[in-house]
């Protein structure tokens, strides 16, 4: 016989039971909904990344090329996301520039100042903290920091610069030689992974192409583009360089005099196969030998080498382009377009002519500017531009904030998580810090300075030259004259020279770091 204080004992037990049971099935739900919320804010991250593209060679842009050379794959990017026109490189030149976005840090806190340098790989890197976070990480393309790439599941990258044609891929360690034109492969390469990668997981993936670094050797597709037609040449093509430092006109850049075979195409440099020099070699070759025969001098010459530059260029931009259209169809047909942030930019921008110009290197506009494209379904507004000053210091955090992830304080930049979402704060930053170390290259001065996106200062520290420039880009965009020596200018030169330091000292740049 059950006793009324046992009835009520199993009646206590058996609600706290179903109190435990209601309270778990609660929480397992809870985590549930929870992890399903956090899946869906943990979006894909597609990094395309090139070498050597400057603005002007795309069409998103609008430069004095777009009609002649357009990219509509980079400008679909453009057109679903945002363009950022005021995206600027610490130090204009390959290396340094990946080591920056692999860190969040500038070049002297990295350790990688020059391309002579070796990327220390121990360091704390953004596919490190993303791998850590749950993505799966990979880089296919150009790596061209020395080191073997560390933080990554799997890496496929060319050795140094790579060539054009059948390039070899360190694969996990292992050398892989292939067959084809190189922007393609990468592509391919890239494409394979996306295939084999681990569909449970999202994924940071950094495709980087060695296109349209010199020396440009088009694909065979595209060696007649252009034929019919000659380039518009640059306002500044034949600048004197009068007006400015003589840090200018010591340079060892010039499209008249320091080109070179290899860059004109007059030498070549992959290693072709018999069918694909029997193409390449029957372009070339009668062409050039015209060019000989022809015995161009002064601007005849110098013309000849800038069509010759340009149109190579730009058949190796527009390769690039068709393999960034290849891989957002990819997206699309396998139904990954509204999960992946898309990303392009390049290592930094690059002279096509201007002040007579080719490479990169000084803190001047077209090698300061990079191109950067967003692309993010439902978070970014589509068309959208934004004038603000961004950087490749910027990269990092912003990777790992669209994880969803906090980035470390020791990372120099900021997240542009707001800046996508059309929410600027109020304390972006004003004015920007570039630092140039490799001393010599293409005769390039060691120098640093600070640009607000109207007034720029500029520092070139080397005793020999003991040099400043300083210029109005509203009034002098093509930065033709130095105002540093004009008093109208004095007091802003004054404001900008105490805010030069200001960073310096912010950025932890030391007084006597030239080197």
């Amino acid at each position: 016989m059950t006793t009324k204080c046992e009835r009520c004992d199993a009646a206590l037990k058996f609600d706290f039971r179903r109190w435990l049971l209601s309270g778990f099935l609660v929480a397992f739900w809870a985590t549930i909904v929870a992890s399903g919320v956090a899946a869906a804010d943990r979006p894909n991250i597609l990094f395309i990344f090139t070498d050597d593209h400057a603005l002007n060679a795309i069409s998103a842009y609008g430069g004095p090329l777009a009609g002649v050379a357009p990219t509509p794959n980079l400008d679909r990017i453009a057109g679903e996301g945002m363009r950022f026109d005021n995206c600027l490189v610490t130090n204009s030149i390959c290396g340094p520039s990946r080591a920056v976005i692999l860190t969040g840090k500038y070049s002297h806190l990295n350790g990688f100042r020059s391309n002579g340098d070796t990327f220390d790989g121990s360091q704390r890197t953004v596919p490190k903290l993303l791998r850590k976070a749950g993505y799966q990480t990979a880089i296919v393309g150009k790596w061209h920091l020395k080191s073997t790439p560390t933080g990554f599941d799997h890496f496929e990258v060319l050795r140094g610069q790579g060539q054009y044609y059948n390039p070899m891929l360190i694969t996990n360690g292992e050398e892989v030689n292939h067959t084809g034109y190189t922007t393609d492969i990468i592509t391919d390469r890239t494409i394979d992974w996306l295939e084999s990668r681990d569909e449970e997981k999202p994924f940071f993936l950094m495709c980087q192409h060695k296109a349209p670094h010199g020396r440009w050797e088009p694909p065979l597709r595209h060696l007649t583009l252009f034929d019919d037609m000659e380039i518009p040449e640059p306002e500044t093509l034949f600048d004197d360089y009068a007006g400015r430092s003589p840090a200018a006109a010591n340079h060892e850049m010039g499209i008249a005099d320091h080109i070179g075979d290899h860059r004109l195409m007059l030498k070549y440099s992959s290693r072709f196969t018999p069918e694909q020099f029997k193409v390449f070699d029957g372009y070339f070759r009668p062409r050039n030998e015209a060019f000989l025969k022809a015995n161009l001098t002064g601007k005849e010459r110098t013309r000849w080498h800038y069509q010759r530059y340009i149109k190579n260029y730009l058949r190796c931009v527009r390769a690039v382009d068709e393999n960034v259209g290849r891989l957002l169809d990819y997206l699309d047909s396998n139904g990954l377009a509204d999960d992946t942030v898309v990303l392009y930019s390049s290592d930094q921008g690059f002279w096509l002519g201007e002040h007579g110009w080719f490479d990169k290197r000084w803190i001047y506009e077209e090698s300061l500017h990079m191109p950067f494209l967003v692309r993010w379904p439902g978070v970014v507004e589509p068309g959208s531009v934004n004038e603000d000053l961004v950087s490749n210091i910027d990269f990092a955090e912003t990777f790992l904030a669209i994880a969803g992830e906090e980035y470390p304080t020791d990372m120099q930049g900021r997240s542009l998580l707001p800046v996508l979402k059309g929410n600027t704060p109020a304390n972006w930053r004003k004015t920007f810090y570039y630092h140039y170390y490799e001393a010599g290259g293409h005769g390039v001065p060691i120098h640093f300075g600070v640009t607000d996106g109207r007034y720029k200062l500029v520092r070139f520290p080397d005793d020999k030259l003991d040099a400043w420039e300083f210029f109005d880009l509203k009034n002098d965009p093509q930065e033709m004259q130095s105002e540093y020596d004009n008093p109208e200018y004095s007091e802003r030169i004054t404001a900008m020279n105490q805010e030069l330091s200001r960073l310096r000292r912010e950025l932890g740049v030391s007084d006597g770091d030239r080197q």
